[in-house]
């Protein structure tokens, strides 16, 4: 059964940080992409980060480029998320997910993602 647990939201002002995690169990995590999503107030759902397999690149969302990095330790299996200069337009629910395939990678596809954290909260607000 493929898990994923995500960890580290919270409330922060504008401008403060927080680096989420993601701790995966049940399937070869080395193996897969991996990415985070968010479901804002309004409920639109956003890329926010992806990654390949083995971390040589990375995928990010126009509205979070340059404030957020996406990072894994594939020993560790947990897939991070630092986020800087948080803005209130940042609050979501935000979700870690898994890729389809082994060994693929589609940078900005929220319906190739096919396993789901159950999300955490980011309430930025002053």
């Amino acid at each position: 059964q493929v898990q994923l647990v995500e960890s580290g939201g919270g409330l922060v002002q504008p401008g403060g940080s927080l680096r989420l995690s993601c701790a995966a169990s049940g399937h070869s995590f080395s193996n897969y992409a991996m990415g985070w999503f968010r479901r804002t107030p309004t409920k639109e759902r956003d890329v926010v980060a992806t990654i390949t397999w083995d971390g040589a690149h990375t995928y990010y969302g126009d509205s979070v480029k340059g404030r957020f990095t996406i990072s894994r330790d594939n020993v560790k299996n947990t897939v991070y998320l630092q986020m800087n200069s948080l803005k209130p337009e940042d609050t979501a629910v935000y979700y870690c997910a898994r890729g389809k395939q082994p060994g693929l990678w589609y940078p900005n596809s929220i319906s190739w993602y096919d396993y789901w954290g159950q999300g955490t909260q980011v309430t930025i607000s002053s």
